[in-house]
């Protein structure tokens, strides 16, 4: 690498800076190998269209991503990073593709759809002659693609943006080559950890809408076909788990709008996701897997998944699908029956589908002008538009995360949207609720005396037992990597500790001065607080009891769950999530009757600080 004269002139006068040097070229070399090798993989497809692309790495998916019994590890193996690894490839591929794409290549039609399929899938899913094999040429090239990307993204990762953002590791040089040297084991622990305790929310919220739904008038109702019944259940419980979560903890409205400002039932939006989900994964990847099991050759099972589907009144199972717009409308216009929609609502269908849908061409028009924004990942928004055709891929809606996709669908791409401002004060709001409930005296968006008012509003100002509680409320998106998390904590993390910095010396006296401040947290101002906790309550579970400026960083959630004292749903009581569960409704030792309390003296403000600040919440992790 050639550095800049002032950078030469420093590393001639600071060893330090000259091995830094040494550390880079050795960075910049390595990187210069994968791109060539990216490169020349790339070459291979530079003709392909994007569709085209998507059908290839839709085959890769049901050779490598899915498992070939829905009770085994795909085949690349049990490592998870590895699986998540091969999405963002293809989300890489995908955007490379766009980036050149003219614009006819994005619209397809039924004519154009049948040549791309003929001269890509259809040699390889029905070959001429019962013994001949698909050529496998194209499909070795696009695994060697895959394994480029994936290792240029992996190095990414694990090198630059490790040593960009990992503060546990050091690289040392050893001549040419660097090795990985950890130097705090802990904070490395931590974000193993946080990963995990991810998971453990998603359980929570789904024993929270378990238990709603048990209590609900839909549990005593026919849902959809007898035979589908019970699926369809459990993609109602989904959707309610994904609703409470977005309601409780990220402020968002019944209604919320899609791209093209059309108002969306937020419910019916996230079933019909998981509707859509139960369907693939029934009808396409079970079915593939028992194939697939019973045939020992997956090439055998997809092509005779597409040959049932075309047997089977024509249904479409080849291993990407697409439709006309009007005809997915009326698929889901079914799943939008309510009481006030009987027939369901063709409109609303219509704006389901654009809550989902991924514009290819915009995409490719605004990375073409090179202007700033996201791209969609393909689980967040699983309905690619190419003009009036919509694409699916079935390996995608089975198996993605819908509570991830709609959150970040919402926080991440949608963060600009004019709503997000109303769900921040919503989630101010439900925060000072649950406080009320549990006795605190609250006061929500309190804005300081004129001679203190840069220091700006307060979230949250609760007060219990002489306990005064300060309150930044921050609201993000799920993070994949420990960039995004590094720059969380530098931008918005580091802020918030900024802000409660000025906000608290304002606070403190107002208590003796502001009438009607005291009179909302019911203190006399005679005497100040026993204590003061300043904390920066977030969404996010990033950086999760650090300290910014001085203060607490803990998520919402963690805080909701202390103050519901419901911590025993992280632990999967009953055992629908690890196969503990047995129908006649006996589960192993660890049901809800063992479920314990945070609070064993009963609840009061010093416990429920030291649940917070001991991590009480997690303590059986």
């Amino acid at each position: 690498m050639k550095w800049p004269s002032g950078v030469d002139q420093a590393a001639k006068s600071s060893e330090e800076i000259a091995e830094l040097c040494r550390v880079l070229d050795i960075f910049d070399g390595a990187h210069r190998e994968r791109i060539v090798d990216l490169d020349q993989c790339k070459a291979d497809f530079a003709e392909v269209t994007a569709f085209e692309l998507l059908a290839y790495a839709s085959v890769y998916a049901f050779e490598h991503l899915i498992p070939r019994s829905l009770t085994a590890n795909p085949s690349v193996g049990s490592n998870e990073d590895r699986v998540d690894g091969a999405w963002d490839a293809i989300n890489d591929l995908l955007v490379w593709k766009l980036r050149d794409a003219g614009p006819a290549s994005l619209k397809l039609d039924d004519e154009t759809i049948a040549r791309s399929l003929k001269e890509h899938l259809t040699p390889w899913l029905f070959p001429e002659g019962p013994k001949s094999r698909p050529p496998d040429r194209r499909l070795i090239q696009f695994r060697a693609l895959m394994d480029a990307q994936i290792e240029l993204n992996e190095f990414l990762s694990r090198s630059i943006d490790a040593f960009s953002y990992d503060e546990a590791i050091r690289f040392e040089r050893r001549d040419q080559r660097l090795e990985i040297v950890e130097i705090d084991p802990e904070a490395r622990a931590t974000w193993l950890r946080d990963g995990r305790k991810l998971e453990r929310l998603h359980g929570y919220w789904f024993y929270r809408a378990f238990d709603a739904f048990a209590k609900s008038d839909v549990a005593n109702k026919r849902i959809g076909r007898p035979e589908n019944e019970n699926d369809n259940r459990l993609a109602f419980i989904r959707a309610m788990r994904t609703h409470l979560r977005l309601r409780e903890v990220y402020g968002i409205a019944e209604q919320v709008s899609a791209e093209t400002c059309e108002p969306v039932d937020l419910f019916q939006a996230l079933l019909s996701l998981e509707l859509m989900s139960v369907f693939f994964l029934r009808d396409f990847l079970a079915e593939f897997a028992a194939l697939a099991s019973a045939s020992g050759d997956w090439v055998v099972a997809l092509r005779t998944l597409a040959f049932n589907g075309l047997r089977d009144d024509l249904q479409n199972r080849w291993p990407l699908t697409w439709s006309d717009r009007a005809s997915k409308v009326a698929n889901i216009t079914g799943w939008t029956v309510s009481e006030a929609q009987p027939q369901g609502s063709a409109r609303m269908a219509s704006a389901i589908l654009d809550f989902w849908t991924y514009d290819v061409a915009a995409i490719a028009e605004r990375l073409q002008r090179g202007a700033a924004g996201l791209s969609p990942r393909l689980f967040e928004r699983p309905v690619l538009k190419f003009g009036s055709t919509l694409v699916q891929l079935p390996w995608v809606v089975g198996t993605q995360n819908n509570s991830t996709a709609a959150i970040n669908n919402l926080r991440r791409l949608g963060a600009r949207r004019g709503e997000a401002r109303d769900e921040t004060q919503r989630i101010e709001f439900g925060l000072a609720r649950v406080l009320r409930e549990r006795g605190f005296r609250v006061q929500t968006n309190w804005a300081p005396p004129d001679e203190t008012k840069d220091a700006g509003e307060v979230d949250v100002i609760a007060m219990r037992d002489g306990h005064l509680f300060i309150l930044e409320v921050k609201s993000t998106f799920q993070r994949q990597s420990q960039r995004d998390a590094w720059l969380h904590a530098t931008t918005t993390l580091r802020r918030a500790g900024r802000q409660l910095a000025r906000k608290v010396p304002a606070v403190l006296p107002a208590l003796e001065t502001d009438a009607a401040l005291g009179e909302a947290l019911a203190h006399s101002g005679a005497q100040p607080p026993g204590q003061v906790h300043v904390w920066i309550v977030d969404t996010s579970i990033e950086c999760d009891h650090q300290r910014f400026a001085g203060f607490l960083k803990v998520s919402l959630e963690e805080v909701l769950i202390a103050l519901r004292d419901d911590r025993h749903l992280l632990d999967d009581p009953d055992g629908f999530l690890s196969g503990r569960f047995n129908v006649d409704g006996n589960t192993e030792e660890h049901g809800r009757e063992h479920r314990g309390t945070l609070y064993p003296d009963g609840f009061n403000a010093e416990r429920f600080v030291e649940v917070i600040e001991t991590e009480a919440v997690w303590a059986t992790m």
